[in-house]
């Protein structure tokens, strides 16, 4: 008996380590697949077919490292490949937590044999990167266009050699809002020219209008944009014959008698065979903008999008679909969620909460994660504490486990699992004058209000097992063991609430009261994401 018990152990680590366990897949095995294909918070993605792979980024916002590159090869199953910034300038700003500034909607083009990435920094400017290989090392972040509150860039390399560029505006930075421009670029890329041209001012029947794509076709330019704010909104198309119109515009997609708010903002993409597919964004409150993929073809010179279910002309989001045609069949894949930290080496999923310190943790070649147990920013409130190493909920259903052994030093120090977002809370296993206890805490990102303590349970060992399942609507409870069979719970009940621009995000801490030279840690053995 305790051989097969062993041998069903291995198994669970074998599948888990190899990314098989997993709680929300797409495909769904039958030449069908259903939506959304990620339901994690991927926002703003945009996508690019380079041979017969494709290519995804998102926005990143303050999270670290940013700009992630997810790779398919069927449009349906996506996993992690890298990041392409892996430090966020300017250092000084983003070495500390800027909640819900950083990287807003970029986009991702292939051109003359190398990869490329506009990006929006709403205080600072357009920047650009680009790499031979999608993998890396990209280059250094260049700002292309200098100014507050402009967002959302995409580049056009025009058939005669001239390139553009289209943005929008946010108007918390620029003052302006609901408008998008045209300017004319270097055809190398480095320079975007304070030429604007205004093609489109959504104040008059789009309500908002923002996160542009720009392509061309059969001699139109079309400008792909969301329009009618983020949770509400519908995608709506520009096309002319002149890269400066004036535009004509048509709606294409919109929620309908669906249950997807707000289906807009993505990227149209061509497979191998001819085929039209686009991607979008569904807000869904504490899970984030998770994604989603709509069939497309193209009718005088028009897209449609999804299925039209109530005959208005207007296309609504398609729940299950026959999976695209890219020419033959590939393996399933998510991206990734679990971690035994059994390699040198950080799992693809994880991000910290600002540019990475070299004392906050690190990877081992032993079978484990040390994370250090660095001095707060802020004793009271662990909103803005720079080191919570976090990933992105993925999916509606799921549970959180971690193994840790604290090897505490002094007085005050902690560790300990964590749902982080607007509102938080957390299991907080600590060292009160040489003894061990855990906790439950709550709080929120107003500094006014002091975070909320479960009664300390005192725990004799130094390893403990933490758990969190959050089911439908983001209800979190939290459990504890010291065996890894019998667990507890603890605390009370807690709503996830999604954070400055993004999802809510699961993860872990390491944190210390006083400045020491020599801080204790967490050996965090793995980190598993289960049913």
């Amino acid at each position: 008996m305790k051989n097969i018990k062993a041998f069903f152990l291995l198994l669970c680590i074998f599948l888990i380590q190899n990314n098989f366990a997993q709680v929300w897949i797409p495909d769904n095995g039958d030449g069908t697949y259903t939506n959304p294909i990620i339901h994690a918070d991927y926002s703003d993605p945009d996508v690019v077919r380079v041979g017969d792979d494709f290519y995804m980024t998102a926005s990143s916002f303050n999270c670290i490292p940013g700009l992630p590159i997810l790779h398919s090869k069927d449009l349906v199953s996506w996993k992690i490949l890298s990041y392409a910034l892996l430090k966020q300038p300017p250092f000084e700003t983003y070495d500390q937590v800027q909640h819900g500034n950083g990287v807003w909607a970029p986009s991702i083009n292939y051109h003359n044999n190398e990869f490329y990435i506009y990006y929006p920094d709403p205080d600072f400017g357009i920047y650009m990167i680009k790499s031979k290989k999608v993998e890396g090392p990209w280059s250094e972040p260049l700002l292309v266009k200098a100014g507050k509150g402009l967002i959302d860039p995409s580049p056009l390399w025009d058939t005669d050699g001239k390139a553009y560029l289209v943005h929008a505006f946010a108007g918390s930075r620029a003052q302006i809002k609901s408008l998008l421009v045209v300017c004319t670029m270097k055809p190398d890329g480095t320079v975007v020219n304070n030429d604007e041209v205004m093609v489109i001012d959504g104040h008059e029947s789009e309500g908002t209008i923002e996160g542009p794509k720009f392509y061309k076709r059969n001699n139109y330019y079309y400008i792909f944009a969301p329009a009618g704010g983020v949770p509400t909104g519908w995608q709506t198309v520009l096309r002319s014959k002149n890269v400066f119109g004036p535009y004509e515009k048509k709606k294409v997609l919109e929620q309908g008698s669906t249950t997807v708010n707000g289906p807009h903002q993505g990227a149209w993409v061509t497979t191998q065979t001819g085929e039209d597919w686009f991607f979008h964004f569904q807000d869904k409150g504490a899970y984030g903008r998770i994604v989603h993929l709509q069939p497309m073809k193209w009718v005088n010179d028009w897209p449609e999008m999804g299925q039209d279910f109530d005959k208005n002309g207007i296309g609504e989001p398609v729940t299950t679909f026959k999976k695209p045609n890219v020419g033959k069949k590939y393996p399933i894949e998510t991206p990734a969620e679990s971690d035994e930290f059994n390699t040198p080496k950080l799992g693809l999923q994880w991000q910290w909460q600002a540019n990475k310190q070299t004392n906050w943790g690190m990877a081992t070649s032993l079978g484990y994660l040390n994370l250090y147990c660095v001095t707060a920013v802020d004793s009271k409130n662990i909103f803005n504490a720079p080191n919570l190493l976090l990933q992105k909920f993925p999916a509606e259903e799921f549970t959180a486990t971690a193994k840790l052994t604290f090897n505490t030093r002094i007085s005050g120090e902690s560790t300990g699992l964590i749902v982080m977002g607007l509102d938080y809370s957390y299991l907080c296993f600590k060292n009160e004058n040489g003894k061990l206890y855990l906790s439950q805490k709550t709080g929120t990102f107003n500094k006014s209000v002091s975070e909320s303590e479960s009664k300390p349970t005192a725990i004799s060992g130094s390893t403990i097992y933490l758990r969190v399942k959050i089911k439908k609507g983001g209800i979190c409870s939290f459990y504890y063991s010291t065996d890894d069979t019998n667990y507890q719970k603890i605390g009370t009940e807690f709503t996830a609430k999604e954070g400055k621009w993004i999802g809510a995000k699961v993860g872990l801490f390491a944190l210390g009261e006083k400045v020491t030279n020599d801080s204790g840690n967490a050996a965090v053995d793995w980190f598993r994401i289960t049913k």
